[in-house]
């Protein structure tokens, strides 16, 4: 680690987890942050680089990691299409992390405590950034990279995040 920062289990995790896939990357380390705004202008990326990893349930027991980006949100009918079901759910944060391993706001598809399934939105291109594993914690590496080498099923499940209600 490049600071005195004390790296924990799941960062330890994400980042051997990428070691493995031999694909370029940086960890940044920006501390906790209150947006996903804030989020993205600490990692040098815009909103839209920045993707959210969601843990999604199937059925008792069966989930998938959605990785979108930070200015979109998941189209549960798009999904579902997808998918080939006609429900899937959020699971709450303690069921998120039994099911990965990771906290909320740290979820990364790197290092999941279980190889759930990856469908990727079909914008994750290029240089992004996603959680790495700890609170304020970041790896950019490169998306059509990170889809290829997780084998990630790549499609269109995302539409824009809505405007904020006043």
């Amino acid at each position: 680690m490049a600071d005195d920062t004390i790296e924990t289990d799941g960062e330890r995790r994400a980042r051997e987890a990428v070691e493995a896939l031999g694909i370029p990357h940086e960890i940044r380390r920006h501390g906790r942050v209150s947006s996903l705004a804030e989020a993205a202008a600490a990692r040098g990326v815009e909103p839209g680089s920045l993707i959210k990893t969601m843990v999604v349930r199937r059925g008792e027991g069966d989930y998938l990691l959605v990785l979108v980006p930070g200015d979109r949100t998941i189209s549960w009918p798009k999904l579902r299409t997808l998918l080939g079901v006609s429900r899937l759910s959020m699971p709450d944060a303690a069921t998120a992390k039994a099911a990965t391993g990771y906290e909320r706001g740290t979820i990364t598809p790197l290092g999941s405590s279980t190889a759930w399934p990856v469908v990727a939105d079909e914008r994750v291109r290029g240089p992004i950034s996603l959680g790495g594993g700890g609170h304020g914690v970041g790896i950019s590496l490169d998306g059509d990279a990170l889809v290829a080498a997780i084998g990630a099923t790549r499609a269109d499940v995302t539409e824009p995040e809505p405007p904020p209600s006043r």
